[in-house]
Order: structure tokens, then C-alpha cells, then sequence
């Protein structure tokens, strides 16, 4: 594997530039991923391992981002356990929730060679489309975020049902979660050997939880997971949403690299986050301004992390669907014409 800018800064070595990719960018913003998306559902999508590779190669040969993630959705595995995982425009819909102890006994184990093979399709695909060209970060969702949408039957604004589940059925809640964290395990261990170059865990319902809650229902099950998939030089990053109040215990976490959402100070996080490579943080609204504005916030964070071989460059939550392309390649444009000083 060529030594890339990302896996450089993902294991806090010195490289050229500044690396940059961003979450969802294989998406609705893009009009070339509208075009794919007018011919096939989005579980179409999902299953086609040529789509899969076409989708995840549109931004790296649009933008030229330093490193390409691939196309699929975390709530793919949960089919195999049992659950219907259905899409519409009101977001995805899982059925029958889970919210009692026998629900948790009766969802089933798989292998994920065998049960997600056209995912793992999907990255043969990819990896053969990108020809070395930038690296690939496979991904999965988190325990507790998985944990989230299968007792809640999909999204949810108050999060009522989960932590009535975690605070009522503490014994059967982490039952689920660990069944969870050891299939996420071998799913990303799966990957990792079909050729992704890096994986990310997607905590994004953990900052739901108070400190002492996370301590108790996320943070050992991430721990199993990077467990179960760590592989020499293959970097581990957990993003969490809400990052600000858990960093002491994220501190502790065997993984190199932490992704931090916009509202957690880039200078605290390196100190309090000490050994570990940063990846973050724009506001994904930041974008919706006008270029001057892109460039000012951007170089903000580039200053600040100037001095940091650990950093990769992305916002702090996912791309919004409306975003102005042009706003993109200008942030593109400005990261990588930044000059570090390391």
C-alpha cells in the first residue's frame, strides 16, 4: 500500500499535507449521485456491488479527497440478526423493535463473510476502481447507535424507548450489546481482510447518554469491537457526535484516532487526547456560507492543528443534502494549499 497522506496522519506521522475526506461524501449533494439514485432504490444501491464502487469513486474524481469511504449503511447488519430495515423519505424503519429480553434472545447470530458478501463485493469493487489512488475506510455503525435504532424502529427525536430499555433491562440491554459489538468486530475484521485500509466506528447516538451511562453502555462494547478487528497498520477511528464531555474516557480507548464533532475545541481535544490523531471538525452549516466564509472557518481549524502530524481534516457531522458543490471544492482547495509547520 503506497504510504498516503490520511494513514500517515491517521497514525500521527509526519506527511506532506493536511489530509481531508468527509462523512457522507458519496451522497445526495452530489447531482452525479442523484443520477444513480433516480434509476435504483437505495437498498438496490446497497446490494450492487458496481453501483457501490461507482458511488464511493464519484467524490475522489470530483474533489480529489485523500481518502474515499465506502458506500452502505449501518443498519445492513441488522437484517441477518432478524430485523426488517426498511427505506423511506421518513428515514429508515426497523421492524419488530426490540424492547424486551426475549426479543433480545430470539435475534440470531451470522457470519458476515457469508451474509454480507455484497458489501464485501462492493470493496473488491472499489479497491479495484480506485487503483491505489487513495486509500478506502470501511465502517460500521456502534454498538449502542445499532442498539438505538433497533429499539427505537428507526430514528427518534427523545431517544425514550432505548433508555427505557438500558435503564429498565439493564441485564438483556447488554446482552444486545454485546452480541453487537462482537458481530461489528468480525464485520470490520471482514472488511479489513476483503482490503478496506482503514475502519471507522460511527458512535452516533452515544453523546444521548450521560457520562456515567456511556461509561457503562457504550464505551466497553467500542472497546470489543476495536478488539476483535485490530490489525497492524490498519488505523481505528471512533467518531462520536457530542464529543465534548466523553474525551477523558476516549482518552483510554485503544483506537488512533478520534473524530470530533464541530462544538469540541480542536486545542483541548489534542491535550486531553494526548497520542492520538485528531480527525475533525467544520460545522457542516459552515458550508451553506458564502467561499470567504468557508476559507476563514477552514484555516481556522488548519491553524490550529498546524503544528500536529496527527490531524485529518473533515466536518464534524455528516454532509447536508443541499450543500453548494462549489463550497466543497473551495474547501477542498483550501486545505491542501495550506502550508504546514511540522
Amino acid at each position: 500500500m503506497p504510504d498516503f497522506d490520511f494513514i500517515q496522519a491517521a497514525q500521527g506521522r509526519p506527511h506532506d499535507r493536511v489530509p481531508i475526506w468527509i462523512m457522507r461524501q458519496a451522497g445526495r449533494y452530489l447531482p452525479e449521485y442523484r443520477a444513480v439514485r433516480g434509476k435504483v432504490s437505495f437498498a438496490e444501491l446497497c446490494e450492487s456491488p458496481d453501483l457501490i464502487a461507482e458511488v464511493t469513486h464519484q467524490p475522489i474524481n470530483i474533489f480529489g479527497f485523500d481518502a474515499a469511504i465506502l458506500f452502505s449503511d449501518i443498519l445492513l447488519p441488522l437484517e441477518p440478526m432478524g430485523q426488517k430495515v426498511s427505506y423511506d423519505n421518513g428515514g429508515p424503519r426497523l421492524t419488530p423493535p426490540v424492547r424486551t429480553p426475549e426479543d433480545v434472545a430470539g435475534l440470531k447470530s451470522f457470519d458476515p463473510a457469508e451474509k454480507m458478501g455484497h458489501v464485501l463485493s462492493g470493496i473488491r469493487a472499489i479497491k479495484d476502481r480506485l487503483d491505489d489512488i487513495v486509500p478506502l475506510i470501511g465502517f460500521c455503525g456502534s454498538p449502542f447507535t445499532l442498539a438505538s435504532y433497533m429499539v427505537e424502529g428507526g430514528g427518534s427525536a427523545h431517544f425514550t424507548e432505548i433508555k427505557r430499555f438500558i435503564y429498565n433491562h439493564p441485564k438483556a440491554a447488554k446482552t444486545l450489546l454485546s452480541r453487537l459489538a462482537e458481530m461489528t468486530g468480525e464485520y470490520l475484521k471482514e472488511q479489513i481482510k476483503t482490503g478496506v485500509d482503514c475502519v471507522q466506528l460511527f458512535d452516533s447516538w452515544g453523546g444521548i447518554l450521560s457520562v456515567d451511562s456511556y461509561r457503562e453502555f457504550s464505551l466497553p462494547y467500542i472497546k470489543t469491537v476495536f478488539d476483535i478487528c485490530r490489525t497492524e497498520n490498519i488505523p481505528r477511528i471512533l467518531y462520536l457526535n457530542g464529543t465534548r464531555p466523553y474525551l477523558p474516557l476516549l482518552a483510554e480507548l485503544d483506537c488512533e484516532v478520534i473524530s470530533i464533532d464541530w462544538r469540541t475545541d480542536l486545542a483541548e481535544a489534542f491535550s486531553i487526547l494526548d497520542g492520538k490523531s485528531i480527525q475533525g471538525n467544520l460545522d457542516p452549516q459552515i458550508l451553506f456560507g458564502t467561499a470567504e466564509l468557508v476559507e476563514r472557518e477552514a484555516s481556522k481549524i488548519l491553524e490550529a492543528s498546524a503544528d500536529k502530524d496527527g490531524f485529518i481534516f473533515n466536518l464534524g457531522h455528516g454532509i447536508l443534502p443541499a450543500t453548494p458543490v462549489e463550497n466543497v471544492r473551495r474547501l477542498v482547495n483550501t486545505v491542501h494549499s495550506f502550508a504546514r509547520t511540522s
